[in-house]
């Protein structure tokens, strides 16, 4: 197995910044709480490729809506290297729970953006049975997997990323 990567939580300050922009303001001890309760991702079990996210507070679906998750975690890693994020398989396959994006793709210069890196997931409760899913606090919600990837033999791509999303298509 290569070790390519390392799994971080960002700043407090990061987080909440994220946490204000989806749920509203907070107050700071109870902020406090929440980031010191997030888990950084992991295996679990040796033969398991996906990484599993953990949600940092309960989350209740109805069918159709959507939440978009700070998680609180960056991720550092080998150059040439991508972290593909899914929902975890039972969630997909019980609820229809769906990433809005189809796969999260977190690339390895995203780490130094002005944002720390923060990876978020938008999710949603695709579920056509009627279903609500609830994920509690540190149950895992997503998996992310680290997956090698190439470049054409005449690609000169020198762009720095500073952003997240559209960021790359800005110049």
């Amino acid at each position: 197995m290569k070790r390519i990567a390392k799994f971080e939580k960002v700043s407090i300050e990061q987080f909440k910044e994220g946490w204000t922009d989806t749920f509203g303001p907070i107050e700071d001890g109870e902020l406090k709480d929440i980031y010191d309760r997030i888990k950084l991702p992991k295996r679990a079990t040796a033969g398991s490729a996906g990484y599993d996210f953990f949600a940092p507070v309960s989350l209740k679906l109805a069918p159709g809506e959507t939440v978009k998750v700070p998680t609180g975690i960056r991720v550092w890693m080998e150059p040439e290297w991508v972290l593909k994020c899914y929902p975890r398989s039972g969630l997909g396959f019980k609820f229809r729970l769906q990433l809005n994006n189809t796969v999260g793709i977190i690339d390895s210069d995203y780490y130094y953006s002005d944002n720390e890196g923060h990876i978020f997931s938008k999710i949603t409760n695709d579920s056509n049975e009627g279903k609500t899913v609830e994920i509690n606090a540190g149950d895992g919600f997503m998996q992310g997997i680290f997956v090698e990837y190439g470049i054409t033999l005449d690609d000169d791509v020198t762009t720095v990323r500073n952003g997240g999303f559209g960021s790359t298509t800005k110049a």
